[in-house]
């Protein structure tokens, strides 16, 4: 993989890190515990808000999964072995890093 290529999956890494980090912080809210004082919500406006919590809890492990695949990625950049399945030592289609510069292995060992 030339330079300007492996610079701009680098860029495009860290560009979604930025972006997750800030979903991160917007999502925060959401996530907060659910009060569970009956007097001052119903039970159904408790059971929605119990779901939207869990909802964005599944949301953001999610996202931190997402970041934990740019992280390694990142590594595999600065030890050139990016574009190289970690199974099987293959090169990674250069359409698969282009929808996703995350992803750590080939079509075949993803299967």
């Amino acid at each position: 993989m030339d330079k300007a290529t492996e610079d701009n999956y680098r860029s495009r890494l860290r560009k979604r890190c930025t972006e997750l980090q800030a979903l991160r912080d917007i999502s925060s809210q959401a996530r907060a515990a659910v009060e569970l004082d009956q007097t001052s919500v119903g039970r159904v406006s408790r059971v929605d808000a119990l779901q939207g919590q869990q909802m964005a809890l599944a949301q953001e492990r999610d996202r931190e999964a997402e970041l934990v695949r740019i992280a390694a990625a990142l590594k595999r950049i600065e030890e050139g072995e990016y574009g190289e399945c970690i199974k099987c030592g293959d090169e990674i289609a250069a359409k698969r890093l282009d929808f996703d510069p995350s992803v750590p292995t080939c079509i075949s060992c993803a299967k």
